[in-house]
């Protein structure tokens, strides 16, 4: 799962479907919700993209996507948001939620 930033975000998420986990390291449903994330990368492999933005490295983005608790889950389809889910989900909620956007 590749890690994204200031610098990278926009370029990433501008094809295809990108999920994007807002999360922060001390967070402790993001480190529950990230091995679930983890096998739903690889259950979408080829379909779905899978990025990480830590909330405290990039306050900035963070903020341009009114992220205000975490975990907090954001669908983008060529670079346009298209769902987003706030808190810890079961894999099988999380698997719903990325099938609304394919």
């Amino acid at each position: 799962m590749e890690y994204l930033n200031n610098s990278n975000f926009d370029a990433e998420i501008k094809e295809g479907i990108t999920v994007v986990d807002f999360f922060a390291n001390w967070c402790g449903p993001c480190r529950m919700l990230a091995p679930l994330l983890t096998e739903c990368e690889r259950q979408y492999q080829g379909k779905v993209k899978f990025a990480k933005v830590d909330v405290d490295e990039n306050s900035a983005l963070a903020a341009k996507y009114d992220v205000m608790s975490i975990p907090n889950l954001i669908i983008f389809k060529n670079g346009q948001v298209v769902n987003q889910h706030i808190g810890y989900s079961s894999q099988e909620e999380l698997q719903k939620f990325i099938d609304s956007a394919l």
